[in-house]
């Protein structure tokens, strides 16, 4: 070996000796939590069956974290890869607009959010623009359809809002987001394919912290049950 050969490997391994192992240890800090996500989505996809026209890609609404976390996840079940995005919840499942969701309801004029599993159907053009219909699967959501709950883009749902009031803003109930980040939602999400909500907690390390004030809640409900005993 020539001695400049000898000279720049030395030098290449020093430099690789000085890199923090952690850098080597997890490429992927989220990895964690995005194994949680691929899990929690093959869950739903087996649960609800062939209710589902589409199985590439599953869309999990985590709402129990915090409005000013990006608490969408767009969970690409083949590729296993996970992006995640801001939704905002209703208005009657936050009256103190804190950003916390304190309740679920799948009853007309609640304007609450609904938990379970949604079918995404077609763009319709509506108040919000082009939005997309959705079609809920459990009987704590069966009412999506004729409440129009839906998935639709919303100034208020951006990560501007949230720098500038620490929180989203609020629907009547429908999944709203960033008009750049609904963009996404339209060619990703929409045709057939499942969008699964309920109050999971999942942190950065995939642990889940359930919200206390939903333990707390009467028979360890977190919805106004239309069927007791049901989902």
């Amino acid at each position: 070996m020539r001695r400049r050969d000898l000279l720049t490997g030395t030098l290449a391994a020093g430099a690789i000796a000085a890199v923090p192992a952690r850098v080597f240890a997890q490429v992927n800090p989220y990895a964690a939590r995005d194994r949680v996500l691929l899990e929690i989505a093959r869950e739903q996809l087996a649960r609800v069956g062939g209710d589902i026209w589409k199985r590439d890609i599953v869309g999990i609404a985590d709402f129990g974290v915090h409005s000013a976390e990006r608490r969408f996840y767009f969970v690409d079940v083949e590729n296993e890869r996970v992006a995640n995005y801001h939704v905002s919840h209703g208005d009657g499942s936050d009256p103190e607009h804190d950003g916390w969701l304190d309740r679920y309801s799948n009853v007309e004029g609640s304007h609450c959010t609904s938990r379970g599993a949604y079918m995404t159907r077609s763009w319709y053009v509506g108040k919000f623009g082009t939005s997309i219909r959705l079609d809920g699967l459990d009987p704590t959501n069966s009412n999506a359809l004729p409440r129009a709950i839906v998935m639709h883009k919303a100034g208020y749902a951006t990560p501007e809002h949230v720098a500038r009031w620490g929180r989203l803003g609020r629907s009547n109930g429908c999944f709203a987001m960033g008009p750049e980040q609904f963009d996404r939602a339209l060619i990703d999400l929409s045709g057939g394919r499942l969008l699964f909500a309920d109050s999971l907690g999942i942190q950065s390390d995939g642990r889940r912290v359930a919200s206390p004030e939903l333990l707390r809640r009467e028979g360890g409900g977190t919805f106004e049950r239309t069927n007791p005993g049901v989902y």
